[in-house]
């Protein structure tokens, strides 16, 4: 029986993407540390204290510790993510108390272990949360993995937005961050109407961009790499607005004004409202 093909390969990369992490961190100066950032009320010390978390968090899980449960059940997204806000800006609010100094020694310790958990993992096995943006119930590793990578990559824009010190917007680290995103565009245009067959080109542009094509089924959207007809609609936008509009680090209309559609607008519109982040 023939291997089965991951999808996204994102597990060889979170060492190459933490070690940025760590070389960014260690360059700041203490007022890069309180700049503001895209992340709404977070400062650049305040990502960092949440990418520790998820550290923290995965590391946790695979000793079997279940960590905080919800006070309450979960009956829906919105319930899901309520619960998330919360456990973030608690562990947030505690980690104020922290040096940067030590925060950075923390990060490089505990993402190695992160990374060493990442790689032993069976990519095809259950995953222990599903990628619920992307409107999935269950979900197997290899998404769950990719949906962490986004995670990492995009925390890491954002304080190097913050500081004014970009290097990850690459082939080799973004394009499997917008990949992943992209998987939630089926769900996203889940209450979309258009004729079957109709299909929508998203172009990101540059070096680290690429195409996928949306095409409308009997049943629902499906997401593609290839075209297979003509184009209804095609949207362009660059690597910035794309990772910033589907992490709500830009308002949908901005990034609609900054981008170009083409063919039936009403079609491309929509996947401006996107959001592959738990928000």
């Amino acid at each position: 029986m023939a291997e089965q093909e991951v999808p996204i390969k994102t597990v060889h990369l979170f060492p190459l993407l933490d070690q940025k992490l760590i070389d960014l961190l260690k360059s700041l100066s203490a007022d890069d540390w309180n700049k503001p950032t895209l992340a709404k009320l977070w400062t650049v010390k305040d990502i960092a204290a949440h990418l520790l978390d998820g550290n923290i968090r995965t590391i946790s899980s695979s000793h079997q510790f279940a960590g905080d449960l919800p006070p309450n059940p979960i009956n829906s997204y919105s319930d899901l993510v309520d619960f998330l806000n919360g456990l973030n800006a608690t562990w947030v609010k505690a980690m104020r108390r922290m040096s940067p100094q030590l925060l950075t020694e923390l990060l490089e310790t505990t993402g190695k272990q992160y990374s060493e958990i990442m790689a032993k993992a069976d990519l095809f096995a259950p995953a222990p949360f599903s990628v619920a943006w992307a409107g999935e119930e269950h979900s197997v590793n290899w998404f769950h993995i990719a949906r962490e990578y986004t995670e990492k990559f995009h925390h890491q824009q954002q304080i190097r937005e913050a500081v004014g010190k970009q290097g990850i917007i690459t082939a080799e680290l973004f394009y499997p961050c917008i990949d992943t995103f992209m998987c939630g565009l089926p769900h996203a245009y889940r209450t979309v109407i258009a004729n079957t067959g109709a299909l929508v080109q998203i172009k990101v542009t540059g070096e680290a961009g690429g195409d996928w094509y949306l095409l409308k089924m009997t049943e629902g959207w499906t997401l593609t790499k290839n075209a297979g007809s003509s184009l209804d609609t095609i949207v362009t936008l660059s690597p910035d607005i794309a990772w910033k509009v589907f992490t709500k680090g830009i308002h949908p209309q901005t990034a609609l004004e900054a981008s170009e559609i083409s063919g039936n607008i009403n079609l491309g519109e929509n996947l401006f409202n996107m959001v592959a982040v738990m928000a």
